[in-house]
């Protein structure tokens, strides 16, 4: 804690789908180790209250309502933040959204807005921010929320597994331009299990759904409610780790080390997968 607080007080960040859950924990964290916090999020109301209960608490906070799958709004965050500070030390990419269901029977629509959402917000958040970073030519970082799902895919929820993959070559592919342009910017990539938020009721199914679809969601809601994290013990894991230097950030290892191993087993053996859910 006290390094984290040493790195990076004073520093720049701005939080993507900062007005709940995963972000709002980085986001109270980050204004507890002393940064100046910029809170992005579609969320008027909830991103205000979040800044006020900041700013309550004496850290320097901005709002900035901002629809991360358009790259026009990104990229007026960015003269925002910049403006309001002078750069930014730091992006956590963490604004997505949830869909359930067979993955041909999700709308079209949803899988465009998750797409545009959880992979275009990040690419967004890239293209408008690392080169202000590369120009200021001093440390910073680009920290990328995946998941779990993003090295485990799940049936019935297809887009969130496709776009948290997609964030994994993102971030690496990011990670390996860094050193080729020996930047000072170090990358990493957070893996969350559960943790307590409203990402799954959000997304909950409606009543023509299918009932194992509905049973699914139910299931990973409750999990989370009742072993979850909370998003300010999960922050708390992040700024550790991303404080020494990892580009792994696994703030439970618990959740994913177990199953790791098997599915690359399974992958090296070429064996095919196996649902690992009902019957």
């Amino acid at each position: 804690m006290e390094s984290a607080r040493q790195l990076f007080k004073g520093k720049v960040v701005v939080i993507t789908g900062a007005s709940s859950g995963i972000g709002a924990g980085l986001a109270r964290h980050a204004a507890g180790l002393g940064m100046r916090v910029v809170l992005a999020d579609v969320d008027a109301e909830r991103t205000e209250s979040l800044r006020a209960e900041i700013t309550e608490q004496g850290a320097e906070a901005e709002a900035v309502v901002t629809d991360v799958s358009d790259p026009a709004a990104v990229e007026a965050l960015a003269e925002r933040a910049c403006r309001r500070f002078g750069g930014v030390d730091m992006l956590v990419n963490n604004a997505g959204i949830m869909a359930f269901g067979y993955s041909w029977e999700i709308p079209a629509e949803r899988w465009d807005a998750m797409l545009r959402v959880n992979i275009g917000g990040y690419v967004n958040g890239l293209r408008a921010f690392v080169p202000r970073m590369l120009d200021a030519g001093t440390p910073a970082w680009v920290v990328n929320v995946s998941s779990v799902g993003g090295l485990l895919p799940s049936p019935l929820m297809a887009p969130y597994s496709v776009t948290k993959f997609g964030v994994l070559a993102l971030t690496e592919s990011l990670h390996y331009e860094m050193q080729m342009k020996k930047a000072q910017i170090r990358v990493s990539v957070v893996t969350p299990g559960h943790v307590k938020s409203d990402i799954f009721r959000a997304a909950r199914p409606g009543a023509d759904t299918p009932p194992e679809v509905q049973g699914f969601q139910q299931w990973l809601q409750n999990d989370a409610d009742e072993h979850g994290l909370t998003p300010d013990e999960h922050a708390e894991r992040v700024f550790a780790q991303i404080a020494e230097g990892r580009y792994w950030v696994v703030p439970q290892p618990e959740a994913l080390d177990p199953a790791l191993q098997p599915r690359t087993d399974m992958i090296l053996g070429r064996v095919t997968p196996v649902v690992q859910f009902g019957d």
